[in-house]
């Protein structure tokens, strides 16, 4: 157990210092930046073993350090959208809105996953899952679109 934990604990630290390293790398072309976020995302998601409900507490864990990094993320693309001009400050509002809102529904999610019974968990773990899912895929766009309007 704690063998695991130490290797979800890495794994988190290494995709953290990835994306960070990959929003300060400024000679890779944007496409180039995203598809390297799109093969750790897709990575962190094979890496995600299918936890049985006996294993919930450790699911919920790394789930709710996936969802810090996430919102870790959100605050990088705030600071950046911060330091840009007006027109596109108006245009980022609804997608940062529409970021945090998924956010938020990520962990409800975590919380009802907490209080999840045997017989639900496999439905209750689906929908963590399909809402990390969406919230990892919303990170790739916003991504892309403040590459593509924010100069560094």
């Amino acid at each position: 157990m704690i063998f695991v934990m130490r290797n979800i604990i890495l794994l988190t630290t290494f995709l953290s210092a990835t994306a960070f390293v990959v929003g300060c790398d400024r000679e890779k072309t944007t496409s180039q930046q995203i598809d390297t976020v799109k093969a750790e995302t897709t990575q962190a998601a094979a890496d995600m073993k299918d936890y049985t409900f006996a294993e919930k507490d450790e699911f919920v864990k790394y789930m709710q350090g996936q969802l810090t990094t996430l919102n870790q993320d959100l605050d990088k693309l705030s600071a950046k959208i911060d330091n840009s001009t007006d027109a596109i400050k108006a245009e980022a509002k609804p997608k940062l809105q529409d970021l945090r809102d998924q956010t938020a529904k990520l962990s409800q999610q975590l919380a009802n996953d907490s209080n999840a019974t045997a017989s639900t968990w496999d439905s209750v773990k689906a929908g963590t899952k399909k809402a990390y899912d969406s919230m990892t895929a919303s990170f790739t766009d916003a991504r892309q679109w403040v590459s593509d309007k924010v100069k560094p």
